[in-house]
């Protein structure tokens, strides 16, 4: 049976039974307590992640300062982006600020569907991109992104060094 959750979520409005069912099984959930790091800045970019509820803050760790808060990440938005671009590693980090449920996919699942399940796969890749666009605030941005996530899909990016 298809968790209620996949008819909720705006990155999955609209999408046919059918669909829902093929992706579902990509994602699982997790559950986070307050001050849980889920990745560093630097880590191998593995998930993609989409907040059910609580909130995340994504912290940027400059070689010459001190952290910076570049965002707060509540329900129904998605970060861990890198994992989706296939750049390998996450260019900030992410700590929970208080309880937080997730749906996770690992990057390369999305890959595989990507490769398998094309439509869909595209229209779940236009839905990120306008996620990434609007948090940029910048709407200009969002055929940039779209670009950026299929070439990572299709391509992937490999580390630096790597």
């Amino acid at each position: 049976m298809l968790p209620k959750v996949f008819t909720q979520l705006d990155l999955f409005m609209d999408l046919n039974l059918a669909q829902l069912a093929s992706l579902a099984p990509l994602f699982t959930f997790c559950t986070c307590g307050e001050n849980d790091v889920i990745f560093e800045q630097g880590d191998p970019a593995e998930y993609l992640y989409i907040v059910l509820e609580g909130c995340v803050a994504i912290c940027f760790y400059p070689d010459d300062g001190e952290p910076i808060v570049v965002a707060h990440i509540g329900k129904d938005d998605v970060f861990g982006w890198s994992a989706a671009f296939g750049s390998g590693t996450y260019t900030s980090g992410a700590i929970c600020l208080e309880k937080t449920k997730l749906l996770c996919v690992r990057g390369e699942d999305l890959k595989k569907f990507y490769e398998k399940h094309s439509e869909t796969g595209i229209l779940i890749l236009d839905r990120l991109a306008r996620v990434v666009a609007r948090r940029l605030k910048r709407t200009h941005t969002h055929d940039q992104v779209v670009a950026m996530l299929e070439h990572g899909l299709k391509n992937g990016i490999k580390p630096l060094g790597g």
